[in-house]
């Protein structure tokens, strides 16, 4: 595999679990609902999303070829999301959380 090609499955993996870390704070709220069914679909269905995207995009790039740094590249990003973003995201999830009240309220 070429160097150019590596390292750009490198950055995608990075920017990937960046991504992934964002979604999941996002998500984290339905896996504190009250109903299991609820917390075991939305799980599977995140987990399967997030996985066969990675995939996908890392066929494009490099035909699919998956290497052990990739994988530390995409915890790299997540550790580094979980650090830097944690308070942009938290006030993102308040502005969603508070716009969809207004919403439901406005139905009442």
């Amino acid at each position: 595999m070429r160097l150019s090609i590596q390292i750009y499955s490198l950055i995608y993996s990075f920017i990937f679990g960046i991504i992934f870390s964002v979604f999941t704070e996002l998500n984290y709220r339905f896996l504190f609902s009250k109903k299991i069914v609820i917390k075991i679909i939305f799980t599977f269905i995140y987990i399967i999303d997030f996985s066969l995207l990675y995939f996908i995009i890392l066929k494009r790039i490099n035909n699919g070829i998956i290497h052990n740094y990739f994988l530390l590249s995409i915890l790299l990003g997540y550790i580094f999301a979980t650090i830097f973003f944690k308070r942009p995201v938290i006030i993102f999830k308040n502005k969603v959380k508070s716009n969809v009240k207004k919403v439901s309220n406005r139905k009442k």
